[in-house]
């Protein structure tokens, strides 16, 4: 599954799993589906870590605001 160049590897994948589980008819059966499309995107990519970016950034802007404040 080819990706755009602003999408991050294996994220369809791996939304497509999130929002699986997370669906009030859970449906056990299509979710190992997702989950073996995520991991074979994993495999295929070689990815070694996930991350969500918006976390990611709001951790660095509280560090970098315990920086500022404490000199």
């Amino acid at each position: 599954m080819a990706k755009s160049g602003s999408q991050p590897v294996c994220a369809q994948e791996a939304l497509d799993l999130l929002n699986c589980v997370a669906d009030s008819a859970f449906d056990q059966e299509k979710c190992l589906i997702f989950l073996n499309s995520l991991r074979t995107c994993v495999l295929n990519k070689k990815v070694k870590k996930f991350s969500i970016a918006e976390q990611s950034q709001q951790a660095d802007a509280k560090k970098q605001n315990n920086q500022e404040t404490s000199t």
